[in-house]
């Protein structure tokens, strides 16, 4: 990845770019990752990305770092509140809130967390162009741009056991996972992680969309690939999770303003 500190450098310091905000009050950042989280789950309902009661995404607290917030078990990602937001311990126990946890988001997001301190947000559902890359077992290849985000910086845990509610299915899905920003869950889906809830849910959306150009292409006919040497280049140039971030934001803008009720 590049330096994060270099790309700042080469901003305009006489226009409005926005960057990720920094916290000097807990409260005021568990406030802003339950908002953003939110309205990540907002916009995963509105792109069709959940089915049934499947798909979480999860937030690392601040000040609590063995504890996450994730959507409540059974509630449409599309009415999901702030207010309705729970906070999971490292036990599985839903510690604030009043719903019950996915049993399958604390088998796998808690050991996501556990095994990634840098990771503050993880993002799995059952998207309809993920789960079809996950059921022939193969990763995404250099053959777009937006793709080469996840050049040599993604896994495939290459199993399925039936659905996830061990720990120890949790860990092998972690370790698969390994430094890198996504894994694809054979016969499964995609998950996705970041340094923040903006990031993890870009990288998910944008490799779902991956995932429906690689199908799309490969039945139109033979795919001309990106160089490796150019492939690593363009994952320099877009694969961090800044630029995941800077990218997300136009989303976050969308559905703020088109449901604002979401910060309730």
């Amino acid at each position: 990845m590049p330096d994060e500190d270099e790309f700042l450098e080469k901003l305009p310091t006489d226009l409005i770019f926005r960057l990720p905000p920094s916290f000097d009050d807990v409260e005021d950042e568990r406030r802003h990752r339950k908002e953003r989280l939110a309205a990540a789950l907002r916009i995963f309902g509105k792109f069709g990305f959940e089915e049934g009661v499947a798909g979480h995404i999860t937030a690392r607290d601040p000040e609590r770092a063995d504890h996450f917030w994730v959507n409540p078990f059974g509630m449409s990602f599309k009415h999901i509140k702030v207010s309705d937001l729970i906070l999971v311990n490292h036990e599985g126990k839903v510690v604030e809130g009043r719903y019950p946890v996915n049993e399958a988001a604390f088998a796998i997001h808690s050991q996501v967390h556990q095994a990634r301190p840098d990771v503050v947000a993880a993002a799995h559902s059952h998207s309809t162009h993920g789960r079809a890359i996950s059921a022939l077992g193969q990763k995404l290849e250099p053959i777009t741009q937006d793709v080469c985000a996840f050049y040599q910086d993604h896994g495939l845990f290459d199993d399925y056991t039936g659905v996830v509610t061990d720990l120890e299915e949790g860990k092998r899905i972690a370790a698969a996972l390994g430094g890198h920003k996504a894994v694809i869950l054979r016969n499964h889906g995609l998950l996705t992680v970041g340094d923040t809830v903006d990031a993890a849910a870009w990288w998910f959306i944008t490799m779902e969309r991956s995932c429906q150009v690689q199908l799309l292409a490969k039945a139109a006919g033979q795919v001309v690939p990106i160089e490796h040497d150019n492939a690593v280049l363009t994952h320099e140039q877009i694969g961090n999770d800044l630029v995941g971030w800077i990218n997300y934001q136009p989303l976050y803008d969308q559905i703020t303003r088109e449901q604002p009720d979401l910060f309730e």
